[in-house]
């Protein structure tokens, strides 16, 4: 018996890396997942790896039109939703004196406006005691050189968190941060302007995280499965640091 039997799960950002690995272990525990990404080809890809009646729908969450075509399927096909991963982000790097307006307004809309609006699009569909998860990051609480305006919309999606547990107390709806470390997936090494600029960032992550090393996209999805599941039923506004360590020190 699997800890997600029966339940209906919804994960943006699931074409590679934290969130296809959370829908293959979503669905591998018994959910049925839907899967929204901005990759066509990859999207599919991943909805084949993942199996199990998955769903794709392929969309941006700045996008408030795409979004709602996500809730619209979903509704069309399951009517509930009973776990929401906000998985979805990205950023890169420019230092102050360098940051351009365009970056601002693009690293907002997906991390913040994006974030935003993919969980109050799912309302009316979420059912009562539902889980929501927000991926953060620990540059929220940590300073990274060249890399503040994404820092500064992860402390947005935190402090979405704070607010949103008590505007979703009357419906016992949890909601919670996971908050991995520097993760081994595309998007990560896709930071790197070149293969000597990854190693660089490889070689700082393994110097100043405790456990020496980069975390694995699995690690992070069952720290996801956690805060899905009825294991974490008391767990609520809570932040989840899957990093090594490297934040706490």
């Amino acid at each position: 018996m699997g800890k997600l039997d029966g339940k209906i799960a919804v994960i943006t950002g699931a074409n590679s890396g934290i969130g296809l690995a959370t829908a293959k272990r979503f669905a591998a525990e018994g959910a049925r997942v839907f899967m929204m990404g901005r990759r066509q080809a990859e999207l599919d890809a991943a909805v084949s790896a993942v199996g199990g009646g998955a769903v794709g729908v392929h969309g941006d969450i700045a996008s408030l039109e795409d979004l709602d075509r996500l809730y619209d399927t979903v509704r069309r096909e399951a009517g509930i939703i009973d776990i929401l991963f906000a998985n979805a982000g990205g950023g890169d790097f420019a230092p102050l004196g360098e940051i351009s307006e365009e970056q601002f307004d693009r690293i907002f809309s997906i991390n913040v406006k994006g974030t935003l609006f993919t969980v109050q699009k799912a309302l009316p569909l979420l059912k009562n005691g539902a889980s929501v998860i927000l991926t953060g990051s620990t540059s929220a609480t940590t300073g990274i050189p060249a890399f503040s305006v994404y820092s500064a919309s992860k402390a947005a999606v935190r402090n979405f968190a704070r607010g949103w547990i008590l505007d979703l107390a009357p419906r016992r709806i949890r909601v919670n941060v996971l908050v991995p470390g520097s993760t081994s997936t595309p998007g990560w090494h896709g930071l790197a302007s070149s293969a000597e600029q990854n190693q660089a960032m490889v070689d700082m992550v393994k110097a100043t995280t405790p456990l020496g090393r980069l975390g694995d996209p699995d690690e992070v999805a069952s720290a996801a499965l956690f805060l899905a599941s009825d294991d974490s039923s008391f767990v609520n506004g809570s932040e989840l640091f899957v990093d090594g360590g490297s934040a706490q020190i």
